[in-house]
Order: C-alpha cells, then structure tokens, then sequence
C-alpha cells in the first residue's frame, strides 16, 4: 500500500505545485478576482494583527505559497495528514472565489468554471482522504480510547489488591 499511497500523495501535490509557482510567478489575475476577499480580511484584521500584509497580491501569494509548500510536504512524505489540511484550507478560498460558476451568465464561461470547481471539490476529498488517513497505525482517537480502557482497568486491579490486603 505504501507505493500506491505515495503515488497517490505526489500526483494529488502536483496540481498545487503548478498552479502555486504559475500564481507566485503571475498573481494579477487571481489578484484581481481576491480583491473583494483582501478588503474583508484587511477589515478583520486591522485591529488584532496589523502587521499582517492584507492586500490582494499579498493574500493570492501566501495562498500559493501555502500550496506549494504543502504540496511539496505531501509529495515527499512527510507530515502529510498536516499538509493535506493546509492545502484543503488553500483550495476553498481558491474554489470559491475563483470559480464561482454561479456568477456567469455566458453558458461556456459558466460550463468552464463549474467544471473547475466540481474539479476542485473532488480534489477536496483526496485531501480529506489524505488529512485522516493514519498510514494503518491506530489514529489518536483510538490511542486515547485505548489507554482511558487500560488506565481503568489497572484502577480496578489495584482498587480488588487493595481490598484484598485490608480484607482479613
């Protein structure tokens, strides 16, 4: 399973690989379509992290960084549960903002970007797949489930000794 699961991480990274370099490299366009989400998140922000750079080609560069370094986390193995998270919370702004294929009235143009979007939404669940995908060990749910069952028992155990020596 382990080539597969490799396979299936490097080809999953590569779109965001492309399309992060191409928006780091040409952000205009995706600037262009971002500047309504940069005005929002310029609101939200100003009072609690000023610093934080909110203009629209900053905003669609730290997307596209965030891709391609989680693309490049999840193509090489490594913390790719996290990676798959970072790139899931990229591609929504990205899906809903830039191909928001109910706001087209032409029928092609319409056509076109509800074909990236479902596109999109279907790279959202290989992400998914890959965010709680434990690599066949126990995930942290089960972990704790089993050591609450294995604290308790010892709890009794000790409890029934306990007993036992001030029982005569």
């Amino acid at each position: 399973m382990k080539p597969v699961r490799s396979l299936a991480h490097a080809m999953l990274a590569s779109v965001f690989v492309s399309g992060g370099i191409h928006t780091l490299l040409h952000p205009e366009h995706a600037a262009k379509q971002a500047e309504p989400v940069s005005a929002r998140l310029a609101a939200a922000t100003e009072h609690t992290a000023p610093w934080l750079p909110t203009g629209p080609v900053a905003v669609v560069r730290a997307n596209a960084a965030v891709q391609v370094g989680g693309a490049a986390l999840l193509a090489s193995g490594r913390l790719p549960r996290l990676a798959a998270l970072a790139l899931a919370a990229s591609l929504v702004p990205t899906t809903v903002v830039g191909h928001a294929w109910w706001r087209y009235q032409d029928p092609a143009q319409r056509s076109n970007h509800r074909n990236h979007f479902l596109k999109n939404v279907a790279i959202l669940g290989g992400l998914a797949l890959t965010a709680v995908d434990t690599q066949g060990r126990p995930g942290l749910g089960w972990r704790a489930s089993h050591a609450t069952e294995t604290a308790a028992k010892r709890v009794g155990r000790l409890r029934r000794r306990a007993v036992e020596r001030v029982t005569p």
